[in-house]
């Protein structure tokens, strides 16, 4: 089965060594959400499963039911984003609501990534980004016209004109993808969930 393009460039910068295997059930996934997903988003968890690239989340559609990561998923952090927007006011000249936005990215000390879902065909979806750490006077939120494997693999290789998020730790560079099938596994093995080394705080026992 052929790969979505996209997905096949960011395959070249950060390898699915520790991918999940989920078999995520996209038609059950967009009737919960009550709408359907861009194709590069569906290829990029089909391929790598649930986890995180660095420290940028990944969100998959509904629970992943990996413990430790109940509510970290797109149903369960729409309402929060949804107030951000209303709360900041949006895309500078964007005149959508908040129900036209729709997460799919989190963490990278504390920024948001979504689409605008501006268009009846999800794959036409731009992305946009919210930041906590903006200039004074500016909107923490952008827009980039760009799906969001674009989005992520155009930061690595530094085709923005200046990082798109208020932290860099992907920006003109890339890290490894890890599911979080494999964090929960070296977690309970007392090993750092990203890098696979001997963690020195190790979790407690009784963690899930």
């Amino acid at each position: 089965m052929s790969i979505h393009p996209d997905v096949a460039v960011l395959l070249d910068l950060v390898p699915a060594d520790f991918a999940g295997g989920e078999q995520i059930d996209w038609a059950a996934a967009e009737v919960a959400l009550g709408t359907k997903l861009p194709s590069d988003y569906k290829t990029l968890l089909d391929t790598y499963g649930v986890g995180d690239i660095g420290e940028l989340v990944i969100l998959p559609p509904l629970p992943s039911g990996v413990p430790g990561w109940e509510g970290c998923h797109i149903q369960g952090m729409t309402d929060g984003l949804r107030r951000l927007w209303e709360e900041d006011a949006g895309v500078p000249d964007v005149m959508l609501g908040a129900d036209a936005v729709l997460p799919w990215g989190s963490g990278m000390n504390a920024n948001e990534m979504a689409w605008l879902m501006n268009d009846p065909d999800p794959d036409r979806w731009p992305v946009i980004a919210w930041s906590r750490h903006h200039a004074w006077g500016e909107s923490p939120w952008a827009l980039f016209d760009c799906s969001m494997v674009q989005f992520i693999t155009r930061m690595m290789l530094g085709q923005f004109d200046a990082c798109p998020l208020g932290d860099e730790s992907l920006w003109k560079r890339t890290d490894t993808f890890v599911s979080w099938r494999e964090q929960h596994r070296r977690l309970r093995a007392g090993l750092d969930p990203f890098t696979g080394e001997p963690d020195p705080y190790p979790v407690a026992e009784d963690w899930p």
